[in-house]
């Protein structure tokens, strides 16, 4: 009986609740919306209370679905009766060349992956995954049962946190097993970036309900079971501040995490904003995932052909930048354009044509911007050009932080760039240190010539993390292959719109 109170209140919202499940189960892909102004309200109201109630802002109600689509199959077994799986699969492409071949880290981590792969395929029944075992209207009763009724169905099957230094091959890895999984599964691959705007803006949706973290968390797990994380890097004290309730409501709905990082666990959110309220969700994460690390120093993404690509380092190159983005554009006449980030949300874009878009860093980067506004950008553009990007330093941190978020979205989304630096990719970070890192500088002779060598110095642990992530990702987006295979998937696309 101590349920009936909450099953009431419950019930009374249930309508507008399947109502906007409905809703988004017609619209579809719709624009991400974004988070950057919940923090304040999240911060103040989780140290109050467990409850989110009311807020200032509007509701978010177009939201992307977290369904999968449906990709090509790929059954337990090939149709030789040959075992499959991401091993099989990474060996197959060793073979034909597609890959090169990768160092032990990645022969352990694959054979991880596959590990988690049979146990997924041999408790397929008790994990739930098959979508199609039931029908809409009895997943939906469940879905109704589970809001009166409080359950917990921990999954059998733990899940795996992979974490590593930069350009060693998580992502691919990920990838990788997820493309193998069949393509009847309730199932999703997301980039964190991605996955924390959705929550988010159901999180505002679901404002009037008790405890919006489990609706959020029933809607997710109702759609995917094993769901894959790219780039786990928690920065945001609003994400901080809910990921364990979040993620412990997920997990007793049978969700299997498979997450990438850069970071592990004991070292994510460090330093932030009250991260002792953060800390139960490292001990929940450990405790439903294999933690691995991929220890190899080696970075893939550099091994490619860097110096054919569109980075120019020096402002006399901006005329430059403009030809080759004329040259891109074609006949097409630039223009400024605006882009639908979220309802009511708009972004202006300085010039745009024929899929391309040409922005002044400041545009992008030193305006209030954030990861919603940048998958917005790359939803209708696939190129962008980008003038006079800065050295990074204290007195443009926050900048150096929108910058990484947009490189990360870039390469999310596969864009091309092209720009113009004051310095290479590594230079650019030379001032952004983390706290070890700035424990190791030598002590300089006077206090004045320390004052003018480390007056634009910043020393932060995130972005100091991050700053090797991004400079990677700096160099593969120039590389010979990517290029060449942006141009050839380009082409693709072309060619099924034509017919």
């Amino acid at each position: 009986m101590r349920y009936l109170p909450r099953a009431v209140r419950q019930i009374r919202c249930f309508s507008h609740v399947y109502r906007v499940i409905s809703l988004n189960e017609l619209v579809g892909n719709q624009r991400d919306p974004i988070r950057r102004n919940f923090s304040s309200y999240f911060v103040e109201k989780y140290l109050h209370s467990a409850k989110f109630e009311g807020s200032s802002k509007p509701s978010l109600v177009f939201l992307r679905p977290f369904s999968s689509p449906v990709v090509t199959d790929s059954d337990i077994a090939t149709p030789n009766g040959e075992k499959a799986g991401p091993l099989v699969e990474y060996e197959r492409r060793i073979a034909s060349g597609e890959l090169i071949e990768g160092d032990h880290f990645q022969v352990d981590t694959i054979q991880l992956l596959q590990r988690l792969y049979d146990e997924l395929i041999e408790k397929e029944d008790e994990c739930q995954l098959d979508r199609y075992t039931s029908s809409e209207k009895a997943g939906r009763s469940r879905w109704l049962w589970s809001r009166l009724i409080p359950q917990s169905t921990y999954a059998p099957v733990k899940g795996l946190y992979l974490y590593g230094g930069v350009g060693t091959g998580k992502t691919m890895l990920m990838d990788l097993f997820y493309e193998q999984l069949p393509s009847n599964w309730r199932k999703k691959r997301i980039h964190f970036h991605d996955f924390m705007l959705n929550v988010h803006s159901r999180l505002q949706m679901h404002k009037g309900v008790a405890d919006p973290l489990e609706v959020v968390a029933a809607e997710i797990s109702d759609a995917a079971i094993v769901l894959c994380l790219d780039e786990f890097m928690v920065s945001d004290v609003a994400d901080a501040l809910i990921l364990n309730r979040l993620f412990r409501h997920l997990f007793s709905k049978g969700v299997v995490l498979v997450s990438t990082s850069n970071r592990a666990p004991d070292n994510l959110y460090e330093g932030g904003l009250q991260r002792d309220l953060f800390l139960p969700f490292i001990e929940t994460l450990k405790e439903r995932c294999v933690v691995h690390e991929i220890g190899s120093s080696v970075d893939y993404r550099k091994m490619g052909s860097a110096e054919q690509g569109y980075y120019f380092v020096g402002s006399k190159y901006n005329q430059l930048l403009k030809q080759k983005f004329q040259e891109l554009v074609g006949d097409e006449e630039p223009r400024p354009q605006v882009v639908e980030v979220v309802m009511g949300r708009k972004l202006e874009v300085p010039l745009g044509a024929n899929g391309c878009a040409y922005f002044p860093f400041e545009e992008l980067c030193d305006k209030p911007l954030g990861a919603a506004d940048y998958f917005g950008l790359f939803k209708k553009f696939h190129t962008l050009a980008l003038e006079g990007v800065p050295k990074f330093g204290a007195s443009n941190r926050t900048a150096a932080y929108r910058f990484v978020t947009l490189v990360d979205v870039m390469y999310e989304n596969k864009a091309r760039l092209l720009c113009t630096a004051e310095a290479s990719p590594v230079e650019l970070f030379e001032s952004i240190v983390t706290v070890s890192d700035a424990r190791k500088l030598s002590p300089r002779s006077s206090s004045r010539s320390q004052k003018r060598d480390d007056l634009d110095l910043c020393v932060d642990n995130e972005l100091g993390f991050a700053k090797d992530r991004t400079i990677s990702r700096l160099t593969e987006l120039n590389s010979r292959e990517f290029l060449e295979q942006f141009e050839a998937n380009l082409k693709k696309h072309s060619q099924a719109v034509e017919a």
